[in-house]
Parts: C-alpha cells; sequence; structure tokens
C-alpha cells in the first residue's frame, strides 16, 4: 500500500509541482495578485502584500519577488492572465460602447430626462461616424492688430471672396404729417 500513495503523490507533484514555473499559487499569492490587479496604480506593491496577509516588514522584498520572473514566474503569469481577464470583461469596445450609450438614452427617455437622451443619441452618432467634427484653430487677435492691419486684412477678405450683395433695408423718413395717428 504505501507505494501505491507515493505513486498517487508524484503523479499529483508532476501536474502541479511546488517548485518551478508551472506551480500552483499560495492562497497569499492569489490574495497579492487580486489585490494588485484589482486596485491598479492605487495602491503601492507593498500595500498590496500587506493586504495579501505578508508581514509589513517584509513586505517590500516579497512584493518584489512576487513580481519577479526570475523568482516567481507562475504569478507574474497570474497578474497578466487577470489582467486580461478585467480587460476583456470591463474593457471599452466599439459594440459594447454603442450598445451603453443605447441604455443610457433608453433610461433617460423613461425617466423624462430629454437633454440627457439627446446626448446620448448624439454620443452615439459620434461613434457611428454619423457626425462630423471639424474646429479651426487660428493664432493672433484682433486686438493684437493695429487700425490700419485690420482694415488691410479686411481688404484682403473682399478681395478673395466675390461680390457680396448688400441686404440691409432702407428705411425712410416720412414727416410727421404724414404718419397716421392711432
Amino acid at each position: 500500500m504505501p507505494k501505491k500513495k507515493a505513486v498517487v503523490q508524484a503523479d499529483t507533484q508532476a501536474v502541479h509541482p511546488k517548485r518551478g514555473p508551472d506551480r500552483k499559487l499560495t492562497r497569499r499569492q492569489e490574495k497579492f495578485v487580486k489585490e494588485l490587479v484589482a486596485n491598479d496604480g492605487l495602491i503601492t506593491l507593498r500595500e498590496a502584500a500587506i493586504r495579501a496577509g505578508y508581514p509589513p516588514g517584509s513586505a517590500h522584498s516579497r512584493a518584489h519577488e512576487l513580481t519577479s520572473l526570475k523568482h516567481c514566474p507562475h504569478v507574474v503569469r497570474e497578474i497578466q492572465r487577470y489582467r486580461d481577464e478585467l480587460d476583456e470583461m470591463y474593457g471599452v469596445t466599439y459594440k459594447r460602447h454603442v450598445r451603453d450609450m443605447k441604455r443610457l438614452r433608453d433610461a433617460a427617455l423613461d425617466g423624462g430626462a430629454f437633454s440627457a437622451a439627446v446626448q446620448a443619441e448624439k454620443n452615439r452618432g459620434l461613434a457611428e461616424g454619423l457626425y462630423v467634427s471639424k474646429s479651426e484653430v487660428r493664432t493672433g487677435s484682433l486686438d493684437a492688430m493695429t487700425r490700419e492691419e485690420v482694415e488691410a486684412e479686411l481688404e484682403r477678405l473682399r478681395q478673395t471672396y466675390p461680390e457680396t450683395i448688400d441686404i440691409t433695408p432702407e428705411v425712410k423718413e416720412q414727416d410727421a404729417e404724414s404718419v397716421p395717428e392711432p
């Protein structure tokens, strides 16, 4: 009987060895990975190690080891796998964006928030490419120009464009006698 147990243990170790790049994560390592990735950029590696249960005195060293390909390649791979999983779950894709904007529009309409509904629909249209946003940036200002420079620029603009038609209405002044009284 003892030989069979040894064979079973050897098979288990072959699948999940205690050492090497294919080993299984410990509970603390799993917690470290989740803390680090879930709070990405919000906490330090040391803080993630402390939250995972490592002693504060050695947390800095443990965090360095856990994120080192040389020391813990299995943890580094799990960090990347978990990041990829979260990116896939919560990342912005075109379809998800347009679908979410539709949901927001519908919720806004149901709530009577017509301005928000219009804005959501406009953003869906922008995502679909229905609207073209065009802006022109000009440098300089009239305040920095002299009167002569402004007049010269106006004359240049008049020469650039075809003749304009004056549509200013003419107002004729009437005599006080010809104005009818109420």
